[in-house]
């Protein structure tokens, strides 16, 4: 467990749970188009990999929208790994457990692939989640996972970027944080999702139905809204959120992967190609 408590884990699993059982869960799978985009393009990048993965660990799973892609030319198995108790509609094995404490589930070396759809930008220690996802891979099991920065200012009225929003990455950032835990073979790109709102009102309340609202003030909203129109607003008077996803895969090593070469062993100079 990360001893830095930027987020009220607890609280958070709170959330998810009332944002599942809005309306009989039916108003938050309305809005969950950025979760189900996020899921296909994800999915393309599994089916770049020609390898079957007898059991996949589908991690942050939430109510399934990867998961239900994840048919038997991929897999033979799939278990969803959640904190909330109430995004569970599909028939998988599940498990109930905050994804910072992962390897209190899932034995070390046991897993073919880790897959995480937006399960991961509301830990603690993402440093420490990708250790343990590492550590629950089989030598040679892949990791592939999909993070979200939604750039969105909490005004100078709170002074900037507050810490209950979920820490913001880049694709370098990343990348280095996937190598210090122990991953090879990397691929780290980016993706955007854009999406247009009537006023920043509409966006907190399908955040709100997501669960994935970040606790921002009522006065802070509206002071965001006038500046949030008059920055980036379009000309219809709608307001666009980009949801900035970061794409990340990595291989668990093992003797019979392929290595790079020594530097300077190359034969070949590049001018000569060029």
């Amino acid at each position: 467990m990360s001893p830095f408590r930027l987020f009220d884990r607890n609280a958070k699993r709170i959330q998810k749970d009332r944002a599942a059982l809005r309306d009989s869960g039916e108003r938050s799978r309305t809005v969950d188009y950025v979760r189900e985009e996020v899921a296909d393009r994800l999915f393309e990048r599994v089916l770049d990999i020609k390898r079957r993965f007898p059991h996949i660990l589908d991690l942050g799973a939430g109510s399934g929208h990867f998961t239900k892609l994840l048919d038997s030319d991929v897999t033979d198995r799939v278990t969803m790994l959640d904190m909330s108790y109430s995004e569970f509609p599909l028939p998988p094995a599940r498990l109930h457990i905050d994804e910072e404490n992962l390897l209190e589930a899932i034995p070390a070396n046991s897993q073919d692939a880790v897959m995480s759809c937006l399960g991961l930008h509301w830990v603690n220690d993402l440093p420490g989640a990708l250790i343990q996802i590492r550590e629950s891979l089989k030598p040679d099991g892949v990791f592939l996972g999909a993070i979200t920065a939604l750039q969105l200012a909490q005004v100078e009225r709170e002074g900037g970027i507050s810490p209950r929003v979920s820490p913001m990455t880049d694709t370098r950032d990343v990348s280095n944080l996937m190598g210090r835990a122990g991953f090879t073979l990397l691929t780290v790109d980016t993706d955007d999702v854009r999406v247009s709102y009537p006023s920043i009102w509409e966006l907190m309340e399908d955040l709100r139905d997501m669960g994935e609202r970040t606790f921002i003030k009522r006065d802070t909203l509206i002071a965001a809204d006038a500046i949030y129109k008059a920055l980036h607003g379009e000309e219809n008077g709608t307001v666009p959120a980009t949801f900035q996803i970061i794409y990340m895969i990595g291989w668990k090593p093992a003797p019979n992967q392929p290595k790079p070469l020594e530097r300077g062993s190359g034969q070949t100079n590049l001018k000569d190609v060029l």
